[in-house]
């Protein structure tokens, strides 16, 4: 399942935008509250997906009767730039674990890249429903290898990748390899440049949430 924010009138519309906008990303902090608003929507969206069972509360007057969610849930996010939508994920569903991976593009002279990845933390995920979030899905690589590290703690009941602005070709590859997840993605752009970054995108997600980085 792929579903694509934009191609409906919404909210999240503005977010993106200012997401987008060179003149709203010189503010860190809204560029990290937008990147948290998006992770709510797809947070709430994705709670329809998930089972319930009837259950009951008691309030000061009586019983009521509620829905209460069975899935067990984990979070997980790519650092450094997933972070604001990990937190934005726990902000709806605030009893999930949560999982991170580390990884980066390591470029060579070449034009060519690989994913490093040296460190991975993650609870048990057998049965549970994995939330993986970053906010670009550019060539596919980080999320696939990223749910490559995260298959050696278990097999998820149900996968769901959130993701704010996705390459076409990152979306077709990551399908390639995981048939049956659930991608949930604000906006879908046709162009990757030839070191592989979206256009027009909006630019390094990490830098612009944390300050720009050294290179090695």
């Amino acid at each position: 399942m792929i579903r694509i924010l934009t191609e409906s009138k919404n909210r999240a519309h503005k977010y993106i935008a200012e997401l987008r906008d060179v003149n709203v990303q010189q503010d860190r902090l809204r560029f990290r509250l937008n990147l948290r608003r998006l992770a709510n929507i797809f947070a709430y969206e994705i709670s329809k997906t998930l089972d319930y069972e009837e259950s009951e509360v008691e309030t000061p007057l009586g019983i009521a009767n509620i829905q209460k969610q069975t899935d067990d849930i984990v979070s997980a996010t790519i650092l450094r730039a997933g972070l604001p939508m990990h937190e934005g994920i726990l902000e709806v569903f605030d009893d999930a674990d949560s999982a991170f991976v580390t990884a980066y593009r390591k470029h060579h002279k070449d034009g060519t890249f690989e994913i490093h990845m040296p460190y991975v933390t993650c609870p048990n995920i057998d049965r549970k429903v994995l939330i993986l979030t970053d906010p670009m899905l550019a060539t596919g690589a980080s999320i696939v290898d990223s749910l490559a590290a995260l298959s050696e703690y278990g097999v998820a009941k149900e996968i769901h990748i959130v993701v704010a602005i996705a390459s076409r070709n990152g979306v077709e590859y990551v399908r390639r390899k995981y048939p049956k997840v659930n991608l949930w993605i604000g906006a879908v752009d046709e162009e990757l440049t030839a070191k592989n970054y979206i256009v027009p995108g909006l630019g390094d997600a990490g830098d612009l949430a944390f300050g720009t980085k050294l290179h090695d």
